[in-house]
Parts: structure tokens; sequence; C-alpha cells
């Protein structure tokens, strides 16, 4: 009976590191300083931590094991002259996946979804971003370990998240959000529901962000179609002809979307200021909600301008918060 007990734990634990859930309460327990200022992962043996030009690994006691940041000798990016940034990241099956972009004052270009290996942090391939899709920054992704897919965010229109196979490594669809959490930083998926990490707040008032979430239990295909559109000149208006009338782009577009119903999941007033609020995860072996946080500069457009000096700041600092689940 003791063997057969024993054998049952073990098997209960190894089913509790390979999965995440979301609870509905959650109590601070501990804050950590990291050198990255975007996203957070985590898996049953490690968490990740990604910088704008960075990978950082760290054992279960917050030890940093390996990293690797951007260098002309050691370039991260398998293109550099084509990406400069990471926004929050996700690890699954072995894989680290980064938002990976150039981005510059509030745009992002050249958008990939940019696949590491989770142990050596070496790059192995890039998923090629569907522009049709209508997506014009990616600020985070998330996998869907139900579904095999993975989401991406945009931060410069946060209307809509955008869905891609991981099995065809092809754009599946786009959930419209409503209401629409503006400038979300980071994504998370367990349960069938997706966490939104928005910097909706405001750093210079002191005002706190907020995380959302909102149920995708229902993912239906919508693709790529033949059809027209507006032309867009920039991703808040559109191209107009010399007459002032939109000019029409022939092609493939968008087949649709999902509705998405968003709901206020914690309003993040325990930060120890408010500031920029970026990824979020949920450790598969305690259930603990960890949400990355940069506070003391002034951020315009996404970048920042300078260190809050009449607070006493000299640089911005990173954080993540690490919350226990209570219920």
């Amino acid at each position: 009976m003791k063997k057969f007990l024993l054998a049952l734990s073990v098997l209960m634990l190894a089913v509790g590191v390979n999965a995440q859930h979301i609870g509905t309460e959650y109590r601070l327990k501990k804050v950590i300083e990291v050198p990255g200022r975007q996203g957070i992962a985590a898996d049953k043996d490690y968490f990740y931590v990604s910088d704008t030009r960075g990978l950082y690994k760290y054992d279960k006691n917050w030890n940093l094991v390996a990293k690797r940041v951007q260098t002309a000798e050691d370039p991260l990016f398998p293109n550099p002259k084509l990406a400069n940034h990471f926004g929050d990241i996700d690890v699954y099956d072995g894989k680290i996946y980064t938002g990976n972009e150039k981005f510059e004052f509030g745009r992002g270009y050249n958008i990939a979804i940019s696949v590491y290996d989770a142990n050596t942090l070496e790059w192995i391939e890039d998923i090629p971003w569907c522009a049709e899709s209508g997506q014009v920054e990616v600020s985070g992704l998330a996998v869907d370990r139900d579904k095999n897919m993975i989401w991406m965010s945009d931060w410069v229109d946060s209307r809509y998240v955008y869905c891609y196979s991981l099995e065809t490594k092809q754009y599946y669809t786009k959930m419209q959000c409503r209401p629409m959490p503006y400038w979300t930083q980071g994504i998370f998926i367990a349960d069938g529901k997706m966490l939104f990490a928005a910097d909706d707040g405001e750093s210079t008032y002191h005002i706190a962000d907020n995380l959302y979430i909102a149920d995708i239990a229902q993912v239906p295909y919508t693709g790529l179609v033949d059809g027209q559109e507006p032309e867009k000149e920039n991703p808040w208006s559109v191209k107009l002809d010399k007459n002032g009338k939109p000019v029409i782009r022939k092609g493939k577009i968008a087949g649709g979307a999902m509705a998405g119903r968003l709901e206020t999941f914690r309003e993040m007033l325990d930060f120890r200021r408010a500031g920029e609020i970026e990824g979020l995860c949920i450790d598969p072996c305690t259930d603990d909600l960890l949400v990355l946080n940069n506070r003391g500069t002034q951020i315009i457009l996404g970048m920042s301008q300078g260190p809050f000096t009449k607070e006493g700041y000299t640089k911005e600092i990173h954080e993540v918060y690490v919350y226990e689940k209570i219920k």
C-alpha cells in the first residue's frame, strides 16, 4: 500500500507540473529584481526572462544559470539588421517562443515568432508573420498548449490578438478584444482562457496598470481569403489618393475574426511604483502568477526617456512580482 501511495503521489506531481491553472485570488509573495525588461516564462525546472536584446535563464531559486545578449560577436538575432527587440515570451516543449521585431517609437517592423532552444538559448527557426492579418507590432506571445497554437499581441493596436497554428506554422485567425485593453504588453494562456497585461495606467501620475482575462475555449479557423480592403498609411489612418478617397488594396486579407469578451482580472496596485507592466506567466510547479514590471523611468511611445530623478531614480528597475494563488 505504501508503494502504491508513493507511486500515486509521484504521478500526481508529474501531472501537476505539466499544466498551469488560473486562480481567482492572489497574494503577493515576493519581488525579484532581474536584468530584463520584457518578458517572463516558466517551465518545471527554470524561469526565463527576456530583455529587449537578451535572454536570461534562472533555476527555481532565482540563480542565473545562463544568458545570451545581442553583440556583434554573438548575434542573438538571426538577422540583427532586421530585428532589435524581444517582447514577452513563452516556453513550451523545450523551446522558447519570442515575439521578435524591429521596434522604433511606437511601431514594429519585420515581425516574426523567433524560436530558441530552452537548454542552450540558441536560435532554432523563425515562424513568419502574416502582414495580411493586420498586425503592426508584436509585444508578446503565448502558447495554447491544449490546441497547439500560438498567439501574438499588438501594443500599437491592441484591438486584436493574432493566432497561428504551431502544426502548420500558418496564420489561423484573430480575436477582437472587447472592450479593448490599450497598450497590451504580454499574454498567457491556461484553462482555455487568455490573460492580458495592459500598460493602460500612467506612470507619471502613479496610476496602476491592469490584468484582463478572456475566454478562448472556441477558436474557429478564418485564415486568409481573396478580397479587398482600404490600404493603411499608418496603423491609425488609411491612405488617400489625390481625390481624397481611400486607396483600395486587392489581394489576400484576413478572412474574419472571433469576438473576445474581456473582464478585469486584477488591478496591479501592489507594484512598488506604477510603471510599465510587461510579460506574465504561471509557474507550472506552484501555480504562482509571475508578472514583470518596470519602474523609475518616463516612457514615451514605448521607449524610455530617462529616470524620474526627482523621486531619486537613476535608472529603470525591472522586477518580477510573484503572486501566490489563494483560490
